[in-house]
């Protein structure tokens, strides 16, 4: 059944999919090689940009802002204007395949609530749109190490603010890329629709006045958490794990599909499993992912489908297999919308489970009834036992629909398998609270804890 749902996305794609990526693969274009000074072929295209929101609230601002920019007068609250309608179009063609994969799973999903208060204007924010402008103004291609040294200060601005951490961990990310890249004029391939993404995003985190992104939780949730599975994002200097799971309200009210996610910074020499001992302020988060078993949540704040995590109003409970939670409950669990700002086609990750399929090409493929799913393995944490070796000789698993290059695919997060004969189950989280394989923790001690080594001379420095 399964099978015949997901071929339903593979078989059909919505009305004006490739336009939009046309319109947005033009304005990436145009950022690449900078907006000082704008010719014609990049005029074009953000005539192009505007004109697809042109029906819009951001139909005006969006023709102004081009306007300007291809008269070389282009200022910040210009760039926010294409940034914004960017993220638009973007933001439309992920409703429109959201709303595919919620028809074809038969899922139901509880509208967005907007919220959000005016902020007051911040000082970080405030430098970050002034860097954010300049790397515009001269593009990737033009881009150096002064430019990049100067990202310093809004970084550190930022990190002061509690509501301003993203940006800061944003602007750092990104300047840490382009660093690597330079010169980014002799780059064999250049990631300019990953770039464009993150200055766009970085653009509108930036503003002052309402932040869907930040704002205060809304609502207070208490009942039972059921894992399901771990998502694992690790950039050189940050790591993210996130939780999806199912909530069982404690009023008795319908389960809901869940997020919990958790981050820290970090450098690049700590990697692999080493990455969840930056997260030793959440044990009782990380006991149960590893331990697989149940939380007891209490008045935990939550904005959608996201739960602000505390661990302090948390506590582990019964062994809860993430399979039997998959069987019972993901199929009659709603989810909630996604966040404006969230709302882009490579964030889609919907939880399912798939069962009875036959591998192909060695786990990049799977046979559901007849129909045929890539498989994501590149997404494969380095920081947990799941392994390609696994995934192909596995015959259940619990995984991340996504959209990916134009087509969908699934992403694992936990494999049931057969290896020499006996049954074998490995989860993204399993290495949470230590790592469980013997080579693996040998291997690692060999090469001694990062983690420590790091906070000891940090310790050190900040004694002097």
């Amino acid at each position: 059944m399964l099978g015949t749902q997901l071929a339903q996305l593979r078989d059909s794609t919505p009305t004006g999919l490739t336009d939009a990526d046309d319109v947005v693969a033009g304005f990436d274009d145009a950022l690449l090689r900078g907006f000082a000074r704008v010719g014609e072929q990049d005029a074009t295209a953000l005539t192009a940009l505007a004109g697809a929101v042109a029906g819009t609230p951001l139909g005006e601002r969006g023709a102004e802002a081009v306007g300007k920019v291809t008269a070389g007068s282009v200022g910040q609250e210009h760039l926010a204007a294409l940034a914004g309608a960017r993220t638009a179009l973007l933001g439309a063609t992920h409703d429109a395949l959201l709303d595919q994969l919620d028809t074809a799973l038969g899922r139901h999903r509880t509208p967005w609530a907007p919220t959000g208060e005016a902020g007051d204007p911040s000082p970080a924010r405030a430098a970050a749109r002034s860097w954010l402008h300049e790397t515009a103004l001269a593009g990737w291609r033009g881009v150096d190490h002064e430019l990049l040294s100067a990202v310093g200060t809004p970084v550190e601005a930022a990190l002061a603010e509690p509501e301003s951490r993203r940006l800061a961990v944003l602007l750092d990310g990104l300047a840490a890329e382009l660093r690597a890249g330079l010169p980014v004029a002799t780059m064999p391939q250049v990631p300019v629709r990953r770039w464009a993404d993150l200055w766009a995003r970085g653009v509108l985190l930036a503003q002052d006045g309402p932040a869907p992104a930040t704002v205060t939780a809304t609502e207070r949730v208490t009942g039972r958490l059921l894992p399901l599975g771990v998502d694992v994002h690790e950039h050189e200097t940050a790591v993210q794990v996130q939780l999806h799971a199912i909530l069982e309200p404690a009023d008795a009210t319908a389960p809901r599909l869940v997020r919990v996610t958790v981050g820290a910074a970090k450098v690049a020499t700590i990697g692999g499993p080493a990455v969840w001992r930056l997260l030793s302020a959440y044990p009782v988060l990380l006991t149960a992912i590893a331990q697989r078993r149940a939380l007891a949540v209490i008045d935990l704040p939550a904005q959608g489908g996201d739960l602000h995590w505390v661990d302090g109003q948390a506590q582990a409970g019964e062994p809860a297999d993430p399979f039997a939670t998959a069987r019972v409950l993901l199929g009659t669990a709603a989810a909630t919308a996604i966040p404006p700002l969230d709302r882009h086609p490579v964030a889609i990750a919907e939880p399912v489970l798939l069962e009875g399929y036959v591998v192909h090409d060695g786990g990049l493929a799977v046979d559901l009834d007849g129909h045929r799913l890539a498989v994501a393995l590149d997404r494969l944490p380095a920081s947990g036992p799941l392994t390609p070796a696994l995934v192909a000789a596995s015959s259940s698993c619990l995984g991340l629909v996504r959209w990916d290059d134009g087509r969908w695919l699934v992403q694992p997060l936990a494999v049931q398998a057969t290896v020499k004969r006996r049954p074998v189950e490995a989860h993204n989280g399993d290495w949470a609270d230590g790592v469980t394989d013997p080579k693996v923790a040998k291997a690692e001690a060999r090469s001694g804890d990062a983690v420590a080594v790091l906070r000891e001379r940090a310790g050190r420095l900040l004694r002097r």
